[in-house]
């Protein structure tokens, strides 16, 4: 079907979706004789689902998060000490609607990150608005943006971010001006957005 004289019009409608299903879709619809409304709404189906798997993979890259530390691929028996009932309940991002914190303690190596990196992505899946970094690059990034004149746009996002993920929180001394940045960053997003530190 790769004549077919749909295709130059799905393309250029960008309906790669659509593109990309269409043999599959029209053999399901004569195998099940389809009517052609449901065979309509599968390819429909099919591009809604590849935009929405576009859009996660462009926030996922602009949030800052690693796409393999998932909740999913989170080793719970290495820590024991982790509430897995918990994390579930957390995964729900329901914390995000009530601009609520969390504050991961703990020794390096228990998965402090990983979790909240997992939180961050499960936050995007449900279509937050997620930025993830270390502390100290963070800070670091937005005083390069003072002398480079982008400090109000760096700013402005991290203050409207749904979730900011601050990892790595005391691994490096902080320079006065980073830690009145740290201070404002934390009171300007208090009861009005989430962090996890």
């Amino acid at each position: 079907m790769m004549t077919h004289p749909l295709l130059p019009k799905l393309r250029q409608l960008r309906l790669s979706g659509m593109l990309e299903t269409l043999d599959l879709r029209a053999a399901q619809a004569v195998e099940r004789q389809l009517a052609p409304v449901e065979f309509l709404a599968l390819l429909l189906d099919d591009e809604l689902e590849r935009r929405s798997q576009s859009r996660l993979a462009r926030h996922l890259a602009q949030s800052g998060c690693d796409s393999q530390k998932t909740l999913a691929h989170f080793d719970y028996a290495a820590a024991p000490g982790v509430n897995r009932i918990l994390i579930q309940d957390l995964s729900a991002c329901t914390y995000i609607t009530r601009h609520e914190n969390i504050l991961l303690c703990g020794p390096t190596g228990v998965g402090k990150s990983h979790l909240a990196n997992g939180l961050g992505i499960e936050a995007l899946k449900r279509e937050y608005r997620v930025l993830s970094d270390s502390v100290h690059h963070l800070l670091k990034n937005l005083h390069a943006t003072r002398a480079s004149g982008g400090h109000t746009r760096w700013w402005n996002k991290i203050l409207r971010v749904d979730l900011l993920i601050l990892d790595d929180f005391g691994l490096y001394p902080l320079t006065s001006q980073a830690a009145q940045d740290l201070y404002e960053i934390i009171s300007e997003r208090y009861e009005r957005a989430s962090i996890i530190i």
